[in-house]
């Protein structure tokens, strides 16, 4: 059978990322027909509240991988920041895409940077990992919870629901909105989320063809870089509920890897980096994850699940 069907969301960036994935793995596997099915996830449905106080893992990936594991779809397509660091027995991400820019972008209606805000401005995102980094340096302004998709949030800045957005580059970029935006966060001012601006392809563990279908496209430097990341994240054993930042950088055979956990508040940012030889992805973050607990995350952690 040379149709294959690819399970995605169906929110404007979820189809855009997707239609993406798929032209490459068109050109990388010419013989074969894709075919996309949307799906409808718990975190699409639920927009009146934040992610934090949904409280699961999984919110936009458990539909799709049930589509995978039940055989009505062949792949899904994922951010890999909403892919949880555990995956389902007998799913594995087959996958890793080449990254679009990992950091964080602010967006304003004037242009106005993010420092130069006035005190009490109300700044929108749905991440309590950038409200924490963000309050930490500017306590001044009100964060206020925003959700739905890239164009829906936009519009609300539009009509002055909110002086301006906190969002992901890569998001705005593969939707076409890169123009809108005001100011890129470097890391050192606003660590990315785990996996930021990569796509995973997660597939059934025991489909060999379709793991050499998507291999053709797999991005081995991003892949290492995505490894140590999602090492912290299940280290941490973080989800929505805790402000966790990891970033990693593929660099001549050196991944240099850097996480962080905070305090919801932002009273307490804790940051560690470590540096060592790409083949120790895992170990690396992990590293980097047991420093973070001996140093004030275990405490974090632990006043977070109450």
């Amino acid at each position: 059978m040379n149709v294959i069907r690819v399970a995605t969301r169906g929110s404007l960036l979820a189809l855009t990322q997707t239609g993406w994935v798929v032209d490459r793995l068109r050109e990388a596997n010419p013989d074969l027909t894709f075919e996309t099915q949307t799906f409808k996830t718990v975190g699409d449905m639920v927009l009146d509240r934040a992610l934090s106080q949904i409280g699961d893992k999984g919110l936009f990936t458990k539909e799709l991988e049930a589509a995978l594991l039940d055989g009505r779809a062949d792949l899904a397509v994922h951010s890999l920041k909403d892919l949880p660091s555990e995956l389902p027995d007998g799913l594995v991400l087959g996958c890793v895409a080449e990254r679009e820019d990992p950091r964080d972008v602010v967006i304003t209606r004037d242009g106005t940077a993010f420092a130069d805000l006035p005190a009490g401005a109300r700044v929108g995102t749905s991440s309590l990992r950038r409200v924490a980094q963000l309050r930490a340096q500017r306590p001044d302004l009100e964060y206020v919870p925003i959700r739905g998709n890239v164009d829906t949030r936009l519009r609300k800045l539009s009509e002055g629901q909110v002086d301006a957005l906190v969002m992901a580059a890569a998001g705005l970029h593969r939707a076409g909105f890169g123009d809108r935006i005001t100011e890129y966060l470097d890391p050192e001012f606003c660590l990315p989320a785990p996996g930021q601006g990569a796509l995973g392809i997660e597939i059934r563990a025991d489909d060999a063809r379709i793991g050499q279908v998507v291999s053709r496209i797999h991005h081995m430097p991003t892949a290492l870089e995505v490894m140590a990341e999602r090492a912290i994240l299940a280290r941490l054993e973080g989800g929505c509920q805790v402000p966790i930042g990891a970033y990693a950088v593929f660099d001549g055979g050196l991944l240099q890897v850097e996480g962080l956990i905070a305090s919801t508040d932002g009273s307490r940012v804790i940051r560690y980096a470590a540096e060592g030889d790409a083949g120790r992805a895992r170990s690396l973050g992990a590293e980097v994850a047991d420093w973070l607990l001996e140093h004030g995350g275990r405490e974090i952690l632990d006043a977070a699940r109450g």
